[in-house]
């Protein structure tokens, strides 16, 4: 069995959460408190947290990154679980300056092959991509502390 990093287990409740929230239009502290049982770490329930609520709060917007990027595609024939991963993904992306865009990236596509379809993963990939490349070109990407990692690593690369 594969070992997972206690935050994909976290993004992994969070998953749970939203999709439950996207079912129902509200939250049940009962299935949150259940789901959220076995979260011991403090950093971990307030990234869960935090994560949650910029999703809920950001939907429009975090929906109007997605739907520019699926060309000739209602936003209403993507599979709810995906279109909850992509805006979780691209929130950690936008709103989580501290989180590597590879991470974020890496973690969505990985969930989404356990959870969702087969091709879900690729069509996860493309989609957060382009959303990437789209918030460097435009400057707003921001990503202090550890999210620099990939920048600095590709600063020195093109140096050599």
């Amino acid at each position: 069995m594969a070992k997972f990093s206690k935050r994909r287990i976290v993004r992994e409740k969070v998953l749970q959460i939203l999709y439950a929230y996207e079912l129902n239009q509200e939250f049940h502290s009962n299935t949150k408190e259940e789901i959220f049982k076995d979260i011991d770490n403090e950093n971990d329930k307030k990234f869960a947290e935090d994560l949650i609520n910029r999703v809920i709060i950001n939907k429009d917007n975090l929906d109007e990154k997605i739907k520019s990027r699926v060309a000739n595609w209602e936003i209403t024939r993507i599979a709810l679980l995906d279109k909850v991963l992509l805006r979780m993904g691209i929130c950690e992306l936008m709103y989580f300056p501290e989180i590597p865009p590879k991470v974020s990236i890496n973690e969505t596509i990985e969930i989404a092959k356990t959870f969702s379809t087969a091709s879900s993963g690729k069509f996860i990939n493309g989609i957060m991509d382009a959303i990437l490349t789209e918030l460097k070109k435009n400057g707003e990407l921001n990503k202090t502390g550890r999210g620099l990692v990939e920048e600095s690593i590709s600063k020195r690369s093109n140096k050599k």
